[in-house]
C-alpha cells in the first residue's frame, strides 16, 4: 500500500513534512526558522509532522546551527497523577510558542522509581547534545553524577518541582517545598482545633526531596504550634492507588484517634479513593498538594480541607526561559520566576 511516510532508508525532507502538514513548503521554511506570519494552529501541524517524520532529530542540525536554535528536553516519571498529567499538558502548550523563540521543546517520560533508568536518559542525552534539560528526578549520588557529566558537555540543567541541590545544576524551579509544609501544618493544627490526636502522612517516596522538605517544615509547626496533635511515620504509597488503598484501611484502623492525614505528594487520587470507600470522606481533617480535578472534586464536596498547589504552567514557561538565559549567559528576573504557594480551600476554587 502506497504511503506519504518516507521509507526506513530514506531522510525526511521539508517535501515531506510540507505533504504530512498540508501547508507549503514557505510555510515549512517559517516554522523551522521561526519566522513570524504562522498561525500558532499550523505551527502545531508542522511542529506534528516534525516528531511523526523523526526530522527533528535528524535533520535539522544544519537549520539549528544556522539560527542559532535551541533543544530542550523535559525528563518526567511515568506515573499517571494529576500534577505530572498538567505538567505534560503544559508542555505540550508551550511547544508552538518555543518554536517562535527558535526553541524545540521536547517531552521524554522517564520509568518511575528507577534512578539507574534516569542515568541512563541523562546521560543519553549528553551523548546527543542537547542545549538545555528540566528534569523531576529523586535524589541520588548516581542522579547527581549523570547531571554533572550532562553539564560537562556544556548543557544546563534546571530541576523541576523537587530540587537536586547537591548536584551541578543550574536553577531550581518550583516552590518553596519546606515554607509549603509548614503552611500545611498551620492549615492542619487550625482545620483539627483543639483536643489530642494523631496525623497520618501520606508520601510517595522520602527519596524525593520535595516530598522529605515537606514532612520537614509540617513537623516544626505542629510541634512548635500544635504540640497536642502527633504525627506519625510517612506511608509511602508510591502515588499508586492500589498501594494506597491497601495500606490506608490498615494504619487508620490500627489508630483509631487518628484526626487528619497531610498527603504530601500525588497519590490523590487513591486517597480519595480510599476515603470514600471507606465512608470516612468527611470525618477526618485532610489537607494536600496540586489542585488535579480529582483534589477539585474533593474539595468540593468535603473529602479535602485545603489543598496546597503551584502554578504548572508557570513553571514550564520559567524553565524555558531560565535554561535560555543560562544558555546564552544572561541574568535571570529573580521575581519573574519565583514559583509562588497557593492554597486553595472549597470557598476560593476558580
Amino acid at each position: 500500500m502506497p504511503t506519504d511516510r518516507p521509507g526506513p532508508q530514506t531522510r525526511p525532507t521539508v517535501h515531506d513534512i510540507a505533504r504530512a502538514a498540508g501547508v507549503s513548503l514557505a510555510t515549512v521554511d517559517r516554522v523551522l526558522n521561526a519566522r513570524p506570519g504562522v498561525r500558532t494552529g499550523t505551527i502545531s501541524r508542522v511542529q506534528q509532522a516534525i516528531d511523526d517524520l523523526g526530522y527533528v532529530r535528524d535533520a535539522a542540525a544544519a537549520n539549528l546551527a544556522r539560527q542559532r536554535s535551541f533543544r530542550f528536553v523535559v525528563l518526567l516519571p511515568d506515573r499517571d497523577t494529576g500534577f505530572l498529567r498538567a505538567l505534560r499538558a503544559e508542555v505540550a502548550a508551550a511547544r508552538p510558542h518555543a518554536l517562535l523563540d527558535r526553541i524545540l521543546l521536547e517531552q521524554r517520560d522517564v520509568a518511575a522509581q528507577d534512578p539507574q533508568a534516569m542515568v541512563a536518559m541523562l546521560d543519553a542525552l549528553a551523548d546527543d547534545r542537547v542545549d538545555g534539560v528540566a528534569v523531576l528526578a529523586p535524589e541520588t549520588p548516581q542522579t547527581r553524577d549523570a547531571i554533572r557529566r550532562l553539564r560537562a558537555t556544556g548543557a544546563r540543567v534546571v530541576t523541576l518541582a523537587s530540587d537536586l541541590p547537591g548536584s551541578e545544576r543550574d536553577h531550581f524551579v518550583g516552590i518553596n517545598n519546606l515554607a509549603a509544609g509548614r503552611t500545611a501544618g498551620v492549615l492542619m493544627g487550625r482545620f483539627i482545633g483543639p483536643g489530642a490526636g494523631r496525623v497520618l502522612v501520606l508520601a510517595g517516596s522520602m527519596l524525593a526531596r520535595d516530598h522529605a522538605e515537606r514532612r520537614l517544615g509540617f513537623d516544626r509547626v505542629i510541634q512548635s504550634d500544635f504540640p497536642h496533635l502527633h504525627v506519625l511515620p510517612t506511608l509511602e504509597g508510591r502515588d499508586d492507588p492500589a498501594l494506597i488503598a491497601a495500606i490506608l484501611p490498615r494504619a487508620l484502623a490500627a489508630q483509631p484517634d487518628i484526626r487528619g492525614i497531610y498527603s504530601i505528594g500525588a497519590g490523590n487520587r487513591g486517597l480519595i479513593q480510599s476515603l470514600r470507600a471507606m465512608g470516612r470522606a468527611r470525618d477526618l481533617t485532610v489537607v494536600a498538594h496540586d489542585l488535579s480535578p480529582q483534589a477539585r472534586a474533593a474539595l468540593t464536596d468535603g473529602t479535602f480541607d485545603a489543598v496546597i498547589t503551584q502554578d504548572v504552567g508557570h513553571m514550564v514557561r520559567s524553565a524555558i526561559r531560565v535554561l535560555r538565559a543560562h544558555v546564552e549567559g544572561r541574568d535571570i528576573i529573580a521575581a519573574q520566576e519565583r514559583i509562588r504557594i497557593e492554597v486553595f480551600l472549597k470557598e476560593n476554587l476558580p
